[in-house]
């Protein structure tokens, strides 16, 4: 009996192995999440046919069907929420959410973005939905840097300082990607690499002449910066640079990308950039040699279809090796494994995200915050803001973006059933007993028909929200009432606004006018001063800029936006446009007139600062410049200061004028005071030497200048660096 037992207990432990190896031999190796992804890759490269491969370098992935590969399009937007995909959150346009000078709130805006994003892709794959803009490979964020306020898309950015931008957008990307040690949230995409600001309607054929100073220190810095924080992916932009078309640069996308930054994701194209390679540009004769020159150069995957069309004949001509296609496709499969697409999804920490991840409470309250401290106080004549409810009765709002759906959402959005226009936002933040009316007032264009100031002289106080709309500025072809192809021509608002705040003054005598302008650039908005008692810039604010600015207006928030551009007095200061030189550019080589310093924005209260450490006289390369310091609210309400830390450099030619190196965020009750410790490696300051060719620590006297914006100077210390 012993015997027989014996021998049953082995006969199973046979057969539970036998079921273990078959069942293994059934899950094909890169299906294995024990793997290495490298090596899942690896496998998966080795059951491709090269015809499969090829089908695969297109943005419109083609599915393989034999080793369950579903078709699956890589196009998908987020530039302040997910966009294009229905029902979204819509978050304060880019340059907007850099006014914040927030890092911390950002990272939650993405996060937010980033959630809604799992959860439509998961809705869209139990339906086996596999469509464009439903996928979680994000085209975003456009941290090119905003040289020019003439450039349309300039908005999509976070300005024109390039720490600035490089720290707000790893924020954003690590809120985007997630924390989770084995899995991709979403991936992001670091945009247009590289040297891409206008002109719009030139920029399929345009040639960038720049030198390595400007190449390194202005218009790579970003890149170089979210690559060390880990974005997935990097997109070529349109532009030639020095000659040389940015989706066939291999100096751009191999040797420093690859190479020198250590970059490990996967190089898009912009879409249709292969293309212009060969019909704008005229580098390259034909397709084939496109595909092959981009496969070489360091492109991953094409936002065309030239690498799916002519990578084969490219092969066949022998222009390209199969290793060259194994290359490419490898970086793209190894984005694919980590966002999960070959594994259980119940493996994967967002798998359970469903529709109440989507547009919900806790979303749209983190949008009202965001817009609430993107806004930007530029002017409050005898502190006539904030509003006191109680004692306002009536109030006219007026202006042609009062009520616009455009202004707020800005492009590159979704859609919303619940966005709060300012006319709304004001109406309901005020009792029933509180008479609001509206009126358009005005339009783009005419300059000599007006409605509502009439109505606005009955009224105690009036909301005047003119300004621009992604109509009038943004992408070539989106900004359809342009007349530089989505760029402005100049700084002016529309004369129809202009003409209209004149007569609105007129009408109202003197009781208060509030203008609100929207807009994602600098505009001049002196032509208007003198008929508003105040001035809010709110950008192109998202779903709830309407209560925000109410929050602003009547107190229940104090104003605490920066701007992260120059507003400058006119353009006669300004190089030709097409110049990409970066000499008398941005706050940080320009020595001009401004209306409005980088940085800058009032509130309802003020800050004193008192320095609380003295940093040594002398730094070396390896040293960390640290400061504490103490930051009191002086004023009568509770408000927020943005510490920004500048640093004045050696009388050394072609070293800025002064460069934003920190910023700290502090929130303050009245008569309350924090300590604000700011710390700045003394490798930051390095520049780029161009007879050595590469980064350089100079010594010599240096100055660190804590202020409210660039032009602002709380404390000060001097002190040296020595080789």
């Amino acid at each position: 009996m012993k015997n027989f037992s014996g021998l049953f207990v082995a006969v199973i432990i046979s057969f539970i192995s036998i079921s273990t190896i078959t069942q293994a031999q059934q899950i094909p190796f890169y299906k294995d999440p024990s793997q290495s992804i490298d090596k899942r890759v690896d496998d998966l490269l080795s059951k491709l046919t090269l015809e499969e491969k090829i089908s695969l370098l297109g943005y419109r992935s083609q599915a393989v069907p034999r080793l369950g590969i579903p078709a699956y399009n890589w196009w998908n937007e987020a530039l302040h929420g997910v966009a294009r995909a229905g029902e979204a959150t819509i978050f304060p346009q880019a340059i907007g959410m850099a006014a914040t000078f927030n890092d911390d709130l950002l990272k939650q805006v993405a996060t937010a973005i980033s959630t809604e994003a799992r959860a439509k892709y998961n809705l869209a794959i139990a339906q086996d939905r596999h469509l464009q803009y439903m996928g979680l490979t994000f085209w975003t964020p456009n941290i090119n840097i905003f040289r020019d306020p003439r450039w349309g898309r300039g908005q999509e950015t976070y300005g024109e300082d390039p720490f600035l931008t490089g720290r707000m957008c790893s924020a954003f990307v690590k809120g985007l990607q997630g924390d989770d040690l084995h899995y991709l949230k979403t991936s992001a995409t670091a945009k247009h690499f590289a040297v891409h600001s206008g002109p719009e309607a030139e920029r399929d054929r345009f040639d960038a002449k720049v030198d390595e100073k400007d190449l390194r220190e202005t218009y790579l810095y970003a890149f170089h910066e979210l690559v060390g924080a880990g974005v997935e992916s990097v997109m070529s932009a349109y532009n030639r640079v020095n000659g040389v078309p940015n989706s066939i640069n291999k100096m751009l996308l191999t040797d420093i990308l690859r190479k020198e930054w250590g970059f490990k994701g996967h190089v898009v194209t912009d879409c249709g950039a292969l293309d212009d390679v060969y019909l704008t540009h005229k580098t390259l004769p034909t397709g084939v040699e496109v595909a092959a020159a981009a496969l070489k150069a360091g492109i991953n995957l094409d936002c065309s279809s030239v690498l799916q069309n002519d990578g084969l004949k490219a092969i066949q001509q022998k222009l390209l090796t199969e290793k060259d296609v194994n290359q490419a496709l490898s970086a793209i499969l190894r984005t694919e494994f980590k966002l999960g697409f070959y594994d259980d999804p119940k493996l994967n920490p967002y798998h359970n995200y469903g529709a109440d991840s989507i547009h919900n409470a806790e979303h749209l309250n983190l949008a009202r915050k965001v817009a609430q401290q993107s806004m930007v106080l530029l002017k409050n004549d005898k502190n006539i803001l904030p509003l006191t409810k109680a004692n306002v009765s009536s109030i006219m709002v007026v202006g042609p973006n009062a009520a616009s759906l455009d202004a707020m959402v800005a492009n590159y959005h979704g859609t919303s059933s619940k966005v709060i226009n300012f006319v709304e936002g004001i109406t309901g933040a005020v009792s029933k007993s509180t008479r609001v009316e509206y009126d358009l007032g005005c339009d783009y264009r005419d300059t000599t028909h007006f409605g509502g100031t009439w109505a606005a002289g009955n009224a105690e106080v009036t909301i005047a929200v003119i300004g621009l709309s992604p109509v009038l500025e943004g992408e070539a072809g989106d900004a359809f009432l342009s007349e530089s192809g989505g760029d402005k021509k100049n700084l002016s608002l529309p004369a129809s606004e202009i003409a209209f705040m004149k007569a609105l003054r007129k009408s109202v005598k003197n009781k208060p006018v509030i203008a609100v302008i929207t807009a994602g650039s600098d505009v001049d908005v002196a032509a208007i001063e003198p008929y508003a008692d105040a001035i809010i810039f709110a950008w192109y604010p998202g779903e709830q800029g309407g209560n925000a600015l109410a929050d602003l207006v009547f107190g229940d928030v104090s104003p605490s936006g920066h701007l992260p551009l120059t507003f400058y007095k006119d353009m006669s200061n300004l190089p030709d446009y097409q110049d990409y030189n970066m000499k008398g550019r941005t706050y940080r080589y320009y020595n001009g007139p401004v209306q409005y310093p980088f940085g800058f924005g009032l509130s309802y209260t003020s800050f004193a600062y008192v320095l609380n450490s003295k940093p040594k006289a002398t730094y070396k390369a390896s040293d960390t410049l640290t400061i504490t310091v103490n930051v009191k609210n002086i004023g009568k309400v509770n408000g927020d200061e943005v510490v920004q830390a500048y640093i004045e450099y050696p009388k050394i030619d072609r070293m800025p004028v002064k460069e934003l190196k920190s910023f700290k965020r502090v929130s303050l009750a009245k008569d309350k005071d924090e300590n604000v410790t700011l710390k700045i490696p003394v490798q930051d300051l390095q520049k780029w030497d161009m007879t050595a060719h590469k980064w350089k620590i100079y010594p010599g006297k240096y100055k660190l200048v804590l202020g409210s914006n660039s032009a602002d100077e709380k404390a000060s210390i001097d002190f040296n660096v020595a080789l």
